[in-house]
């Protein structure tokens, strides 16, 4: 039976690149996901957008001597083009600029208003008298009063991973001017948490089941500890303004806005398809499944606020599951852009393809920890896996057939019992993989299908059809059969992986339309079925690149 799948993926700020840490983070496996469960034949709703509010971008602008919006649609254009080179499989990206996100999140904010969950204090907030103006919580640093860090926000350290309020920040300075700030008292809109602690406490107690241990550990250790109200507005003119009268120059907080553009993207999405209700089975069907794919520095917005916010609107569904994942390292290195610590994604595709680099990141993915993305790795991957092991394996079946059986499959003859076991191994393996998938775990699922490929491969080495073909062309054509049959299970199963050198995998096998609308299943080429010229899947790489990446990054 189908399912009905929401997939809500983290808003990058608009204000630098993509990096393959964001990539690593939330963009490619909520992909993976994506990919799958469509060919699985569930109704997947993929949404994000680009965070184009808050002092991330306001930092971004002053530092580039232009505007906010200058600075979020430039680095918006950058997403798309990224995305498309990545091969990220949206139903809408779009940005928290638009009218309709505008709507739904004061629409959030009176409903939270009028039901109680909002309320007004005027607080201690930090004013710099060189800037001339209230500090946002990101334009304020200093040490963490929880964990000691130097360097946290004044919303969030991301050494131990807690929301702060800047107030509590010890040591604090203005990060425009370095100037030490004084405190003065202004008015703000507070969220009252403390309402929601036993109803998402004993919501995050079922989530044992679904959630990976560090997320549930990590929500459900923060929940005992005590929820604490947080204000959900800033002094700032760039941002989506109060819908109440008298409060000019007070913005939503971009926190508790941003959450709300996995809804409001979801009805611009209906919108745009001709169907503004078709948002609805999404957000009120409680059959729906609700998944947030975000980098672990985010967890206590996906696990705790933005729940939060759901209960306090009422009716609309709570995440099923947050797949979290942890952090990134470069060559061994905590990311760090004044340190050129960084892969940019534009910077990659100058130089090189997406599958590759999505293999890379999927086998090496950061699911229950930190990961390493090393160019050495990358070359050996991509060459003794890519290249030597899939891709060989598809070059040489393909190309031997094509020469000796007029660019046809053959016939399949009687199967030895090597061949049936292997054929057997590929129906086992894509239900497996199948059942790895719809829960999560990437790095085992595509670990087994290249074990799959390593089969495969062992068979073709014993079978030894180029030799065979020469004594007895039927026997080499079973085997043949055998490998082309196998082949068209790997590349459904490395689809959500590697969508191009899959989609050029389908085409080679004399296949039409796109792999997914095949569905999750060995669709077995017939026998006689014509094949298209194939040519190679994978490009071996040089090893001195991995010196000349280094070198570009300043690494010895």
């Amino acid at each position: 039976m189908s399912e009905r799948i929401l997939i809500g993926v983290a808003w990058p700020y608009a204000n630098c690149d993509l990096h393959l840490g964001h990539v690593a983070g939330a963009y490619l496996p909520a992909d993976i996901f994506a990919r799958y469960n469509r060919a699985a034949g569930n109704e997947v709703l993929m949404v994000s957008g680009s965070d184009q509010h808050g002092t991330p971008v306001t930092i971004s602008a002053e530092k580039e001597n232009t505007t906010p919006k200058e600075v979020a649609a430039k680095y918006h254009e950058s997403f798309c083009r990224s995305w498309e080179q990545l091969g990220i499989s949206w139903d809408l990206f779009t940005t928290t600029e638009t009218d309709n996100h505008k709507k739904v999140s004061q629409d959030i904010f009176l409903k939270l208003l009028k039901n109680g969950y909002l309320y007004k204090e005027s607080v201690k907030q930090f004013y710099c008298s060189s800037c001339k103006r209230f500090l946002p919580d990101r334009y304020v640093e200093g040490v963490c009063p929880n964990c000691g860090a130097p360097g946290a926000r004044g919303d969030q350290c991301d050494s131990c991973g807690k929301p702060l309020n800047g107030i509590d920040l010890k040591q604090p300075r203005c990060k425009i001017c370095s100037t030490v700030p004084e405190i003065k008292e202004s008015e703000h809109f507070f969220l009252k948490l403390s309402a929601f602690q036993d109803d998402l406490l004993a919501w995050v107690s079922k989530q044992k089941e679904e959630w990976r241990p560090n997320v549930q550990r990590f929500t459900q250790r923060y929940l005992e500890e005590g929820l604490h109200d947080r204000a959900i507005t800033r002094d700032l003119d760039w941002g989506i303004p109060l819908p109440l009268d008298g409060y000019d120059g007070k913005c939503l907080y971009v926190w508790f806005e941003a959450v709300i553009g996995y809804f409001s993207a979801s009805i611009e999405w209906a919108e745009r398809k001709g169907d503004k209700d078709a948002w609805k089975p999404f957000w009120l069907d409680k059959s729906t499944k609700a998944y947030y794919f975000i980098g672990k520095d985010n967890i206590p917005f996906h696990t705790i606020i933005w729940p939060a916010m759901l209960m306090g609107y009422g009716d609309l569904n709570l995440p099923y599951d947050v797949p979290a994942n942890e952090f990134l390292t470069i060559e061994s290195q905590k990311f760090s852009k004044s340190r050129n610590l960084a892969i940019w994604v534009k910077d990659y595709f100058e130089r090189y393809s997406a599958d590759p680099l999505r293999y890379l990141l999927s086998i090496n993915m950061p699911e229950t920890g930190d990961a390493d993305f090393s160019w050495k790795e990358f070359v050996r991957r991509n060459n003794d896996e890519l290249v030597a092991t899939y891709g060989n394996l598809a070059q040489r079946v393909l190309t031997l057939t094509y020469k000796n059986f007029d660019g046809k499959v053959p016939e399949k003859g009687e199967l030895d019992e090597a061949s049936e076991n292997l054929i057997k191994l590929s129906e086992e393996t894509i239900v497996k993989v199948g059942e790895l998938l719809s829960h999560c775990h990437f790095k085992d699922a595509i670990r087994e299908t290249m074990d799959l490929a390593h089969a495969a491969n062992k068979y073709l080495d014993d079978a030894e059809p180029w030799k065979v073909i020469k004594v007895d062309k039927e026997k080499a054509g079973s085997s043949l059969y055998t490998a082309i049959c196998v082949i068209a299970a790997l590349k459904t199963m490395f689809y959500p992986f590697l969508p191009f050198s899959s989609q050029k995998l389908h085409e080679y096998l004399g296949f039409d339309g796109k792999v997914e609308d095949a569905g999750w299943k060995i669709v077995v080429p017939q026998e006689g079925q014509q094949l298209r010229q194939p040519s190679v899947l994978f490009t071996k790489l040089d090893e001195k690149i991995v010196d000349e990446e280094r070198e570009r990054m300043g690494i010895g």
